[in-house]
């Protein structure tokens, strides 16, 4: 009998921009069910484009992909722009973008006065890659040569204290502020919740530390969760711990839940929280965020408890310096109930 025809391979897909780009990355390593690649670039920073009044215009990402694995993370969708639609790849594929340093000393010129500069708002800076290929450290000892820039950091990572004197540089002749994620305090609920980032009291650690050093740091309570972390007296407790370690300013935002993040966050809570699992279903039915009620509710929570504990948007030391947030949190007067 003669041989069956070969059937012809389908073709691969034209893949163009990112998606190209890190096609063409190189592994690097692998470890704990993570690999890692290089990301060529063409510009570090990207410029803030959103519906949403933010209080930053630029954005830089020095990896493309987080370690940490939080459950409710917003940004796995960013995977979406490689070509990547499975949410778990967003935490086991990690892209190092190359030359970080260099491109940000050529895309500077681009930052006008007053335009402030958010580090790490996709994927953490001081994520476990951070430790070997130190692009974050190299963006701050870049910023270190310059003056008069506003640059805000978000991490959930102690390993920010490996920077300490290169931040107290930074803020020399730039503006400087660090804000540290913390969702809960309950060390057990955190390890499920955030699979890999540093245990809270760690976190809080790290703020006592930056602001014993004199550097601006606050923390950020975001996302909450509701029914999870959003309990009047868990929020109070956070506030609290801020205040005690020195934090200049606290603030707070509800669970974001794109699709692709619901893809994970939702079997998630099956497992985890099965009496939540339908109410979240439901609230995030068609839509990414919680009907604005919520939203003044938990503000005017985090506002009260800012209040109790002397903890007020203006530095204490009495300087007016940039807020680079995930999202901005307005004061409302209204009363209204959680979740």
């Amino acid at each position: 009998m003669s041989s069956l025809p070969l059937l012809q391979l389908p073709e691969k897909p034209h893949l163009v921009g990112i998606a190209r780009l890190a096609s063409e990355g190189e592994s690097l390593r692998e470890g704990h069910n993570v690999e890692y690649f290089t990301l060529p670039a063409k510009s570090l920073l990207n410029r803030c484009v959103s519906g949403r009044q933010m209080p930053f215009t630029w954005t830089i990402n020095p990896y493309r992909g987080c370690e940490f694995a939080c459950k409710y993370c917003y940004a796995r969708y960013t995977h979406e722009f490689m070509e990547m639609r499975d949410g778990v790849d967003f935490e086991q594929k990690i892209y190092v973008k190359q030359h970080a340093a260099n491109l940000l000393r050529h895309d500077l010129h681009r930052v006008k006065a007053g335009e402030a500069i958010a580090l790490g708002t996709a994927t953490d800076p001081y994520q476990p890659a951070e430790r070997r290929y130190e692009v974050t450290r190299g963006i701050l000892e870049e910023f270190a040569r310059h003056r008069g820039y506003e640059l805000g950091i978000v991490t959930k990572s102690n390993l920010i204290m490996r920077d300490l004197a290169l931040l107290q540089e930074v803020a020399k002749t730039n503006k400087l502020s660090v804000h540290i994620t913390i969702t809960t305090l309950n060390v057990d609920l955190a390890r499920i919740l955030e699979p890999r980032a540093p245990r809270p009291d760690l976190r809080l650690d790290a703020v006592r530390a930056l602001s014993e050093a004199g550097v601006r740091v606050g923390v950020s309570c975001s996302p909450v969760l509701p029914g999870i972390t959003d309990s009047s007296a868990d929020l109070e407790a956070v506030v609290r711990a801020a205040a005690e370690a020195g934090a200049d300013h606290v603030f707070a935002n509800p669970l974001f839940l794109k699709p692709c993040s619901a893809a994970v966050f939702l079997p998630f809570l099956e497992q985890n929280f099965p009496a939540l699992a339908e109410n979240y279903r439901q609230r995030y039915q068609g839509r990414s965020f919680l009907p604005e009620a919520y939203a003044k509710r938990l503000s005017q929570l985090i506002y009260r408890f800012r209040e109790k504990y002397k903890i007020s948007r203006a530095d204490r030391r009495g300087e007016r310096t940039a807020y680079a947030t995930k999202w901005a949190v307005q004061e409302f007067g209204q009363q209204l109930n959680l979740f």
